[in-house]
């Protein structure tokens, strides 16, 4: 990680790292100690020699055949330094980029505000390219047929979140139903520190981008592989709005007795937990089992305990007592609650 920041190859950060934990080197001490690597002498003198480049190495004097590894705190600090100092220049003409095109945008007519990307391939790179440039916040519906990046792959999510971006999900439940989203994945999501949330129909694909882009499917059907980008306008304060509304209405997924509000918190566990929430959710009992990897009987005898629990006799009354009696921390309303039989 450290030679990727500073931009050292792998070679280089392995053969510095050998090399200051010795007094000092020649080729073959160096080739030695990276045996185990396949370093031939070639190798290492190649290395040394580029580590001597990058101010990391220096000749013993009174002996060149050996080298000394430089003071990590002055070598790689001058690196830092230098990264950056590149780094502060691309956020200026960062800056400068966004302004020139700030003003090109507000001269574009109405027929400026969206493009067509088409074509699989250039999808998958406008949708990874446009997280990995968020900077504060990412909203996104989930529906399927997946055409493009299945969430397993979408790595771009990952770095937007270690980043810090906040992501609010709304997955379709069906996608919960044929697993195409287990609850694994949307439990690593949400301790990850996004937001996910379940809703029975979810109106569209979308994610849009710090609230400045939007990019949904040019057709519903999947029939055709493209997609509209779409800029500032009101067509994307409309698609911003649709999006807080489907949120309000949607469940928020139980991972744990954390996101349970109450006494209840106290007397039911995490299992109890996650199949409440999975059926807040809409699923029934089979599914649930199915996503969480236990049996029927299983999961039906913990939804008769937590039947008891509420004084109900139905899972339609016990999806209302959940919500009408602030089990969930940060429930949907209670109107939007759905559990069917």
């Amino acid at each position: 990680m450290l030679g990727d920041v500073l931009g050292l190859t792998p070679d280089e950060t392995l053969a510095y790292s050998e090399l200051v934990a010795m007094p000092s080197a020649t080729v073959a001490d160096l080739a030695a100690a990276l045996s185990a690597y396949g370093t031939s002498l070639g190798d290492a003198h190649r290395l040394l020699r580029r580590l001597e480049d990058h101010g990391l190495a220096a000749r013993i004097t009174g002996d060149e055949r050996r080298f000394a590894a430089a003071p990590p705190a002055i070598a790689l600090g001058a690196l830092l330094a230098r990264r950056q100092n590149e780094v502060r220049h691309a956020e200026v003409e960062l800056n400068r980029l966004e302004e020139v095109y700030r003003v090109a945008a507000a001269g574009r007519g109405p027929t400026d505000v969206v493009d067509v990307v088409r074509g699989e391939d250039a999808v998958r790179h406008r949708f990874e390219q446009l997280q990995l440039g968020a900077r504060e916040r990412v909203d996104a519906f989930v529906r399927p047929p997946v055409i493009v990046t299945s969430s397993q792959e979408n790595s771009a999510e990952d770095q937007a979140v270690a980043r810090g971006v906040r992501y609010r999900v709304v997955v379709e439940r069906s996608m919960l139903e044929t697993q195409a989203v287990t609850v694994d994945e949307a439990v690593e999501a949400t301790e990850a520190g996004e937001d996910v949330r379940f809703a029975q129909r979810v109106p569209l694909k979308l994610i849009v981008i710090d609230r400045q882009l939007a990019l949904m499917p040019l057709t519903s059907s999947g029939d055709v592989v493209g997609a509209l980008l779409v800029r500032e306008s009101a067509l994307l304060d409309a698609l911003m709005a649709l999006f807080e509304i489907v949120w309000e209405h949607a469940t928020p997924l139980l991972v744990g007795t954390d996101g349970l509000a109450g006494g209840v918190a106290h007397q039911v566990d995490d299992d109890d937990a996650r199949i409440l929430g999975l059926m807040l959710a809409g699923l029934t009992d089979q599914a649930v089992a199915k996503q969480l990897g236990t049996s029927l009987r299983t999961v039906q005898r913990r939804v008769r305990a937590l039947m008891d629990l509420a004084d109900v006799e139905t899972r339609v009354q016990l999806g209302w007592h959940a919500a009408t009696h602030g089990w969930v921390r940060a429930g949907a309303p209670a109107s939007a609650v759905t559990v069917p039989v």
